[in-house]
């Protein structure tokens, strides 16, 4: 049984700092990139990564990219946000999800898509000499810290960069997301991305 503390672990870390780090971060939409960019850049020189081939329907990804994008203009230290452009590329999402497509929320479906988006974002990391990596996704509550740090950490070896040890909905980091989103006017989207998701959430609603 995992009984690390990340969101202890990340505070010790921030404290030991003595100056501002690079950090190479995957961001999956506006609404959950909110509270964890107003809670890192005090400490870190933040490039996002915008790279999400799990959103399987172009007009859906080009809305929450947008939405990223109006956030950080609109947000006081918007401006001191790096950026790193990435190629829609569902294709590869959906030839992992192949013989998947049956697959829970939070199955092995997911799994393969974490790994996916998180090897991207190590690799483009490591290209740029940054000091960490990390993601946005561990502020959601249905998505699993624990896994997300086990990837993490198995890249970061991988590829020679250290992962950003993070649970981003700990500290009210979820309650804060949705203070901003509200604050904001953020769309939050009701489902992750992908096909089989939307058709998950689409069933359940049938059924209600």
């Amino acid at each position: 049984m995992n009984n690390r503390n990340y969101q202890k672990e990340l505070t010790e870390l921030l404290q030991s700092q003595e100056e501002k780090k690079k950090l190479f971060l995957h961001c999956c939409c506006a609404p959950c990139s909110s509270y964890v960019l107003e809670y890192l850049h005090p400490y870190f020189d933040i490039t996002i990564f915008f790279y999400n081939p799990n959103i399987t329907e172009e007009p859906e990804y080009q809305k929450r990219k947008q939405e990223l994008m109006r956030y950080l203009a609109e947000v006081p230290f918007g401006k001191e946000i790096q950026r790193m452009d990435a190629d829609y590329e569902p294709e590869k999402f959906l030839h992992l999800a192949k013989g998947y497509e049956k697959e829970p929320e939070r199955g092995e479906r997911c799994r393969l898509c974490f790994s996916l988006r998180l090897t991207e974002t190590a690799r483009q990391a490591a290209e740029g000499k940054y000091d960490y990596f990390c993601t946005t996704l561990s502020i959601s509550p249905h998505k699993d810290a624990q896994l997300l740090m086990s990837l993490g950490e198995e890249l970061a070896e991988q590829y020679g960069i250290p992962y950003l040890p993070s649970d981003f909905k700990k500290k009210n980091g979820y309650k804060r997301s949705i203070e901003l989103s509200a604050e904001y006017g953020l769309y939050r989207q009701d489902y992750c991305g992908c096909v089989f998701s939307k058709a998950a959430k689409q069933e359940v609603e049938r059924k209600s």
